[in-house]
């Protein structure tokens, strides 16, 4: 499935967000991501209205099944990314920064070859 890259990470912050805390509300977001509350707000909405997640009464924030999958492939993305710049020797902030910039561009091949090297230097 194939979504902006936007989208891709605020599904991705709200797994991370979600792992950490435990739940997720839209402030947590602001607070991670460092945007605005408005901003945040229109993409929550837009993420609720793609059936990317879900809102309840108190105002937490649950993955959808489909959110679940694009927030767990961009994450893990993402540290691998991270991994093997580290491992070429990269500083940890700018393997990260990086990271999250190709994470959302890589194919599946490239990236199925990058895991599978990886493994050979654990």
């Amino acid at each position: 499935m194939k979504i902006l890259e936007s989208a891709e990470n605020y599904l991705e912050a709200i797994l991370i967000i979600k792992n950490e805390k435990g739940q997720v509300r839209a402030i947590d977001i602001v607070n991670y991501l460092n945007f605005s509350k408005p901003s945040v707000s229109i993409a929550m909405k837009q993420l609720e209205a793609n059936g990317f997640i879900k809102r309840n009464e108190e105002g937490h924030i649950f993955l959808t099944e489909d959110g679940l999958e694009i927030a767990e492939t961009i994450y893990e993305r993402h540290r691998v990314l991270t991994e093997m710049f580290m491992k070429l020797g990269v500083s940890e902030t700018a393997a990260k920064n990086d990271a999250c910039k190709i994470e959302h561009h890589i194919s599946e091949e490239s990236f199925a070859a990058i895991k599978g090297h990886l493994k050979n230097f654990k």
